[in-house]
């Protein structure tokens, strides 16, 4: 996608300036895991006009592979942001109405051929709740990385704004997560886009005051995994979100034998959180991918997705050797010379 920013923390047109880079959730991960120095490729559909000619440049730049990218269709999707700061929070805005992923059938895109050599496909629940053809497309996608062998995780990424075309979450959702091995998920997204819920006590409010009750968060992964057979991992970021400026942030995984909880990092100052849900799941792909034990891939990810809070854009561009010097203490920010 096209992202439209407010320069600093102003509001959106405050003055007549908006800050244009790309992102969007898959994207994210493949840039996160290109700069861990995984061979990545990056699939969608794009139009053909100088847009999106800038976002495959800027993909490639980042050493992500753009060239099974489909190109077609009239529009790519944009999002606007407006940064939150202390007790104001973000805002964001989509469109992305008849872009050309909404519109976009199962048979854009030869899975098969795509597929091809490949060990480990991740998709978010943003593509299905943009179109009812983007979630055939997904639904097709998943169907095929498992008859080719492939791992599937995916990122639930519950988005209200987005699931306006007669279907809801839970809907769509359920069956494309029959599909995954990796679930990826926040509190919100289990129970909102799995329509899986634990019913104890305020969510909200403990993500608010930071209180928050572990047993309800490994209730939670076990309810999703007695759902889902398939799945052999469910993760979830535990976000403490004091104000826009100041988050606590962890996570936990379940793995069907036991239960994990991350270090915690306690974030201020946040320059941009956008991007951090998909830092975390990229830090997990990297870690299990390359035979981290579970615990360590739980802590190499939220590393990761704490460093993504320092910087802009929704590109987490840090690299391996910064995630370990984070994970074995190095929280000082010290001049490194």
């Amino acid at each position: 996608m096209l992202r439209l920013k407010s320069p600093g923390f102003e509001r959106l047109l405050q003055s007549p300036v908006l800050e244009a880079t790309f992102g969007g959730g898959e994207a994210n991960v493949a840039v996160s895991l290109a700069n861990f120095s995984l061979n990545v490729a990056y699939v969608t559909v794009l139009p053909r006009n100088p847009i999106a000619d800038a976002s495959i440049a800027y993909l490639r730049s980042h050493n992500v592979d753009t060239s099974l990218i489909v190109r077609g269709g009239e529009r790519m999707g944009i999002y606007f942001l407006e940064p939150g700061a202390n007790q104001l929070p973000s805002q964001v805005i989509y469109d992305r109405a008849n872009s050309a992923i909404a519109t976009a059938d199962p048979h854009s895109l030869n899975w098969e051929r795509i597929f091809d050599g490949a060990s480990w496909f991740h998709v978010t629940g943003i593509t299905p709740a943009i179109s009812q053809s983007a979630a055939n497309l997904s639904l097709k996608a998943v169907r095929t990385a498992k008859e080719k062998g492939l791992t599937v995780s995916c990122d639930y990424n519950y988005r209200k704004k987005l699931w306006q075309y007669g279907k809801t979450a839970p809907e769509v959702m359920a069956e494309l997560v029959r599909y995954v091995d990796v679930g990826i998920a926040n509190e919100e997204d289990c129970q909102r886009a799995l329509g899986i819920r634990v019913e104890a006590g305020d969510w909200e409010q403990e993500v608010e005051t930071g209180r928050l009750d572990y047993n309800k968060y490994r209730a939670l992964c076990e309810k999703v995994l007695e759902a889902f057979p398939n799945l052999k991992y469910q993760a979830i970021t535990l976000r403490e979100s004091y104000s826009a400026s100041h988050n606590g942030w962890s996570a936990c995984l379940h793995n069907r034998q036991a239960f994990f909880l991350s270090t915690r990092y306690d974030i201020t100052d946040i320059v941009d959180r956008v991007g951090s849900g998909d830092a975390f799941a990229a830090g997990l792909i990297y870690g299990l991918i390359t035979g981290m034990n579970d615990e360590t891939a739980l802590n190499f990810a939220v590393a990761a997705s704490c460093l993504k809070h320092s910087i802009p854009g929704d590109f987490n561009l840090v690299s391996v050797d910064e995630v370990k010097r984070l994970m074995a203490g190095g929280a000082s920010g010290r001049v490194q010379r």
